[in-house]
């Protein structure tokens, strides 16, 4: 769900312009004024027969800090930290600052300086750092992408808004419910219960039993077989016993088909 952002009023548009118009005057009088007084210090202390170098001298500190806000605003505009950019910017001001305050005295005994021309001296070169910051900031603002990840947080957070019934036809139709099977529609159906198994598992194969009972003397019934088995460490369910009773039967009437024939 996106929602398009709201128009902005009129006055915030005129305040904006306002604002940026004094932004734009304030860091040009204060670097004009913080560059005009180095470029005095500058003629007062051996570059006043050549008024190029005069004047051509204080670049070499406000132009590090024209050029270290602006490496700033690229990195911000990359969302990326600039260690050179903030050190190019701090040497440019401090550096403005400290000649700025220092060319003061001149050629005068310093403590026939007053302490408000220091302070004279010293409120350009601040002025223009903070202007010029101020300044980078809003440019940084109105070129900077909306962070679009923040307000799709946001709008999931309060959720859809309603701001009117759903029509008749544009309601959301009701999932089908699954039905049980035919098998279980009846209630006095029950699920298919499988044949348990009883009796503990044979430990010996048929053939191995046959040769053990055929040892075996006395009458053969379950009870003698199923002793018998067990005397020599073997078990075995009713099933196989009774598999192996048949299997005695036939054995049996085998023997005595055989004898019958060789007399």
């Amino acid at each position: 769900m996106s929602t398009s952002s709201p128009a902005p009023h009129p006055v915030d548009r005129y305040t904006l312009f306002a604002a940026g118009a004094v932004i734009l005057a304030l860091t040009a009088t204060a670097f004009w004024l913080s560059y005009a007084h180095l470029a005095e210090v500058a003629g007062e202390h051996g570059l006043g027969n050549s008024p190029a170098r005069k004047w051509a001298w204080p670049a070499t500190l406000d132009a590090f800090v024209v050029a270290g806000e602006l490496l700033m605003l690229r990195a911000g505009l990359r969302h990326k930290p600039d260690g050179w950019a903030i050190a190019l910017t701090a040497t440019g001001s401090l550096g403005s600052i400290a000649l700025n305050v220092a060319g003061v005295t001149g050629t005068r005994d310093p403590a026939d300086v007053p302490n408000l021309d220091y302070v004279v001296a010293a409120v350009p070169p601040t002025a223009a750092l903070l202007a010029f910051g101020v300044l980078m900031r809003q440019i940084h603002q109105h070129l900077a992408p909306p962070n679009r990840e923040a307000d799709s947080g946001r709008l999931q957070a309060v959720g859809p808004v309603v701001t009117e019934h759903p029509r008749e036809g544009d309601r959301p139709r009701p999932h089908p419910v699954p039905t049980r099977s035919a098998a279980w529609a009846s209630p006095d159906a029950k699920p298919p219960v499988r044949p348990r198994k009883v009796g503990r598992p044979p430990s010996g194969d048929l053939d191995e039993f046959v040769r053990i009972v055929e040892q075996m003397a006395g009458k053969q019934n379950r009870d003698t077989i199923r002793s018998t088995l067990r005397a020599a460490g073997h078990t075995i369910s009713n099933e196989r016993l009774t598999e192996l009773q048949k299997l005695l039967g036939g054995t049996a009437s085998k023997e005595s088909s055989g004898t019958v024939k060789s007399r």
